[in-house]
């Protein structure tokens, strides 16, 4: 499965998506259901962190494998980060059993993080 539309971030199919998401965002954070009226502008000061605000486009339902509107958000740093984090954790402790010497119970039983 690849993991974007046209197989990368820098195909063309990707980068037209892209524009229309910032476009539609009006070149400024979504927000998320943590922080929700974040109205960040791209490539300015962060009003929250002070950092340049660069804007990515968050799968909000971690699948990479799609270019749905419905499906995507414009999210600074800060927004996209909050968001993942979760997700980033998940895979990461599949990682770490997945590499373990050890035999991990959830894998034997099914158990979910």
């Amino acid at each position: 499965m690849k993991r974007y539309p046209g197989g990368s971030i820098r195909s063309p199919e990707w980068l037209a998506f892209r524009a229309f998401i910032l476009f539609r965002a009006g070149n400024r954070c979504e927000g998320t259901p943590q922080h929700p009226d974040c109205r960040a502008v791209n490539g300015e000061p962060h009003p929250e962190t002070g950092g340049r605000v660069v804007l990515t486009i968050a799968h909000m339902d971690h699948d990479e494998s799609h270019a749905d509107p419905e499906r995507c958000r414009a999210l600074c740093q800060r927004c996209h980060n909050k968001w993942d984090a979760p997700h980033r954790r998940r895979n990461a402790a599949r990682t770490r059993r997945r590499n373990s010497p050890q035999i991990d119970m959830g894998d034997c039983f099914g158990w979910e993080d």
